[in-house]
This record gives structure tokens, C-alpha cells and sequence, in this order.
């Protein structure tokens, strides 16, 4: 089984639908914890520190395999707490980052939230060194976007995420950092590529989750 860390309940039916399409069969345990978002965005990711590990070890002790944390303000917490705990914790963005350095080296970062920028920026930076490669990564907060999507006005959100797009100039990529921005990129047809997360880091750790069995000794909190 697969757990997925959420910060709110409009990701599951989102991970249900691409779980159909490209691991059919996968048993998925959504967690939704809206007041994760919530505290780190006040006090800083680091202040989730411990009740993230508590969810975790919770879902390890009801059988998770993995942990694919789809928020990416506390995705770097989700994967030191599972690391901790010897769970294997994957935030959803960390496979698009992978795949956006190697795609070119002008990185522009699209984010609908701030705390998200710092984070988004400092992994792609981290998966840069990692695969040797320089490159510069320019992070713009798009206007107004947060605010429609947390008002429930999803097609405002997106059609904002998808101008904003539009609008980026002189980089070989586009990343969105949020998971919730995936579909701004349907419908695009310009030069520069744009890449999500959710596709590519329910893969990965669908991945995990198949591979490694050896959670039976996990110590719980």
C-alpha cells in the first residue's frame, strides 16, 4: 500500500484517477492534513516536524509501503521524517525537478503559494548538484492565484496559473510547484516545456512502494 500525505482533500481524486490510468490496482490511503499547510506556512515547515512523523508512523503501522507527501512547502520534513523512521517518504516533486534539470538549464519555477518558492528552488538546485549540472533557476509567485484556489474557483485558479505560463520568457523549462497547478498545462502548445508533479512522483513512489518490503520491524511512535 501507498500512503499519500495531503494538505487538501482536492488532491484525491486527483492521485485516485492517475492511479487508474498508470498503476491500476495500487491500494492508496489518502492522509488529509489541511493544518500542516496551514502551521508551516506560519511558523515554517520545520514547526510540522513532529506531528508529520506521527502521521507517518501511523500509516506505516496500518501497512504503507511508502509515503508520497503532495505538498511541496512540507515535502523536505515528510522525507526527513520518514528517512527517521526507516519509511520510504517522497515528496511529489521531487522526481519533476529531476527531470527538469535534465532537461535544460534555464529553470523557470511557477508557484501559486510563497512558501512553496524557497523549498521548490532549493531541491532543484539539490537534484542539479547531484546530477552535475549547473543551472539557474528563477522563481515567480503567480498574482491572485492562491487566493481563487482557496476561494474553491478552480477554473480561475488554473486559467491564472495557465497565463502566467504564457508569459515566462528565456527559460528552457517550466516547473509548476504545485501539485494542484497540473492541469494549467493541458491545452499549452508553446516551445518551452511545462512540468507537474503528480504523474511523475506517483510513479516513483509506486515505485518504492513495490520494491521495498521490509517495513515489518518499523518501530511506530
Amino acid at each position: 500500500m501507498l500512503a499519500l500525505l495531503h494538505t487538501s482533500p482536492v488532491h484525491v481524486p486527483v492521485f485516485d484517477a492517475l492511479r487508474d490510468a498508470e498503476t491500476p490496482g495500487l491500494a492508496l490511503r489518502h492522509l488529509v492534513h489541511p493544518q500542516l499547510l496551514a502551521r508551516a506556512r506560519e511558523q515554517g515547515p520545520e514547526a510540522v516536524s513532529a506531528e508529520i512523523s506521527a502521521v507517518l508512523a501511523d500509516a506505516a503501522g496500518h501497512g504503507a509501503r511508502a509515503v508520497l507527501c503532495t505538498c511541496s512547502t512540507i515535502g523536505a520534513v515528510a522525507e526527513t521524517a520518514g528517512a527517521a523512521l526507516g519509511l520510504p517518504a517522497l515528496r511529489v516533486d521531487r522526481p519533476m525537478a529531476a527531470a527538469a534539470v535534465a532537461t535544460g538549464p534555464r529553470i523557470a519555477v511557477l508557484a501559486a503559494l510563497e512558501s512553496t518558492l524557497a523549498p521548490t528552488e532549493a531541491l532543484i538546485n539539490h537534484e542539479a548538484l547531484r546530477a552535475g549540472r549547473a543551472v539557474g533557476v528563477r522563481s515567480v509567485l503567480v498574482p491572485g492565484a492562491w487566493e481563487r484556489f482557496e476561494s474553491g474557483d478552480t477554473d480561475g485558479y488554473l486559467s491564472t496559473v495557465a497565463a502566467a505560463v504564457r508569459e515566462v520568457r528565456d527559460a528552457d523549462v517550466i516547473v509548476l510547484a504545485q501539485a494542484s497547478m497540473a492541469p494549467a498545462a493541458e491545452g499549452l502548445d508553446g516551445d518551452v516545456p511545462v512540468l507537474s508533479s503528480p504523474r511523475l512522483g506517483l510513479l516513483a513512489a509506486a515505485q518504492r512502494a513495490a520494491s521495498d518490503s521490509s517495513f515489518a520491524g518499523l518501530r511506530t511512535m
